[in-house]
């Protein structure tokens, strides 16, 4: 598993690693330049054949200073450089003054000139290094200004002029931490073809806006060994674990002990051994998204998905189903009855079931006293809308709420306002403090949906799940996908996943499911391409 880190975090394992004499603030910056430089060459390996013309645009911090190792290793291999700088000299921190000296010695540097900006033509190569994880205001109308000059010439979809754009570290005006522009969407950027981060990737490289800045991201090492520390607040005393994780093939990759020890199943097992899932549906036309969730926990390998059905609708699922069971559920007291079986051990209400069935079921199944686990989806967090307080005093730690954008916004509509704010100075509020703040109010496992998905756990455990660059997939914004995802989540608590590990292990293989089957995706078609990823895997 990747561990992500803050603007705060990453400077702390610098600064540790030079307290420790393990490394110079110089060297480190000399890396940063190599390591740019090399993706670019590793990304576009026609441009290390020979000399080309590259424009380096500088600013007043260390960015900058990674931005003036770039120019001189270009200009060293025999490139023609043209580099602008933000700023004042007298002002760049040491490290940085020391590399725009030695720049100096083989080149010119400019001042920054939105005249120059309107001229440039034909630069097979542009650098963003003005602003990078540090920034923590917005872009200073001069640099704005002159990156909508650039802009304007880059808006021609990656045209053969500036196809080029590289961002070191961070495309600039992007809050490292939240992913957001520090303008909202009032200031410019110059979209990256690749960005090159070092060491860690850090939050914003995956949250909100900030995958869209850049295409691509590679990241280069500077040999720094991550320390393991707990921020501590203004009395010293320690504070929850911020790490944040990115689910990636570290975890899930082929043939790891996680996936092989929770999926496999042991020849001597019957079907209730592996869990039985129960998941209600709504009245007639309107039980396909509680059909897709139970196909869902079915194939992700719950022994048993049985579906409760009020009797109006249950010659249709009948009609619809085979290796599904189906039991009647009326109301909320015979949904009590039915709980009595002690072999239920997941529920999952929520998709297409209707508000009124949703307040009179969630009650029931939260307090239910044989079953540990329940998900509650789309109409089931809709009910609570007038007053969360309601659900939240219900629910318990075995429960994961599955929201997306506008019933996250419901059911915390304060957290949902401090997050849509923009960022205009300091530490930004992201989606991963906006979840793991959910996730303690609520008292159990919150997963926030999109392409940045995040899940939270009440003590503060947090992961992202990206399905960005290599893993982007946008076909899963397709009616139903989310409905599966929540029958992953019931179906691997039925196998006995913790909340929030199934969370995290269905969000990661909802997304794998979408990249094996490609262009065209429905929501049907996830489960079934399911049994070919989990092959894949090794399993």
């Amino acid at each position: 598993m990747t561990e992500l880190l803050t603007a705060a975090q990453m400077k702390a394992i610098e600064q540790a690693a030079i307290k420790r004499g393990e490394v110079t603030g110089l060297e480190l910056m000399e890396r940063a330049g190599r390591g740019v430089v090399e993706a670019v060459f590793e990304e576009w390996p026609e441009l290390a054949k020979t000399s080309h013309k590259a424009v380096v645009l500088c600013g007043p911090g260390n960015n900058g200073g990674d931005g003036f190792v770039v120019a001189r290793l270009l200009k060293e291999w025999g490139w023609e450089v043209e580099v602008f700088f933000y700023g004042e000299v007298e002002k760049l921190p040491p490290d940085a003054r020391m590399n725009y000296e030695r720049w100096g010695e083989v080149g010119e540097t400019k001042t920054w000139c939105l005249d120059a900006f309107e001229r440039l033509r034909g630069v097979p190569l542009l650098v963003d290094a003005v602003f990078g994880t540090g920034l923590t205001r917005p872009l200073p109308d001069e640099v704005n200004e002159g990156f909508g000059i650039l802009r304007g010439r880059l808006r021609k979809p990656w045209s053969r002029r500036f196809r080029r754009c590289v961002a070191v570290d961070f495309p600039s005006g992007v809050a490292s931490d939240t992913g957001k522009m520090m303008d909202g969407d009032k200031g410019y950027w110059l979209q990256a073809a690749l960005c090159v981060t070092f060491s860690f990737e850090k939050v914003g490289h995956h949250l909100a806006n900030g995958p869209f800045h850049s295409k691509k991201l590679a990241k280069k090492p500077l040999s720094l060994r991550r320390e393991e520390f707990l921020e501590r607040g203004p009395f010293n005393e320690p504070k929850e674990d911020r790490r944040v994780s990115l689910l990636d093939q570290k975890l899930f990759g082929r043939g790891t002990p996680f996936l092989r020890a929770l999926l496999q199943k042991d020849p001597s097992w019957h079907k209730y051994w592996c869990g039985h899932a129960l998941i209600l549906t709504g009245g007639p036309g309107k039980t396909g998204a509680a059909r897709l969730s139970a196909r869902g926990a079915l194939r992700i390998g719950a022994g048993v998905v049985t579906l409760g059905v009020p009797p109006s609708a249950q010659m249709e699922v009948a009609g619809h189903i085979t290796a599904l069971m189906l039991t009647r559920v009326t109301d909320g007291d015979a949904l009590g009855e039915v709980l009595q079986d002690t072999r239920i051990n997941a529920l999952c209400l929520g998709p297409g079931l209707g508000l009124e069935r949703a307040r009179e079921s969630v009650p029931v199944a939260v307090r239910a006293e044989h079953t540990p686990y329940v998900v509650l989806d789309a109409d089931a967090l809709s009910a609570y809308g007038d007053d969360p307080a309601a659900l939240f005093a219900i629910l318990h730690d075995g429960c994961v709420l599955t929201p997306h954008g506008g019933e996250f916004a419901r059911l915390f509509p304060d957290i949902a306002k401090r997050l849509r704010q923009e960022p205009r100075s300091g530490p930004a509020y992201s989606k991963v403090d906006a979840t793991r703040d959910a996730a303690k109010r609520a008292g159990c496992t919150v997963l926030f949906k999109g392409a940045d998905t995040v899940i939270a756990a009440p003590d503060g455990r947090c992961s992202i799940n990206s399905a960005h660059y290599e893993r982007a997939a946008p076909w899963l914004a397709t009616a139903g996908s989310g409905d599966v995802l929540s029958g992953f989540i019931t179906g691997l608590m039925a196998r006995g996943f913790a909340p929030f590990q199934a969370a995290e292990t269905a969000a990661w293989l909802h997304v794998e499911c979408a990249l094996e089957f490609g262009p065209g995706l429905i929501a049907e078609d996830i489960p079934e391409v399911l049994p070919k990823v989990l092959r894949r895997l090794g399993l």
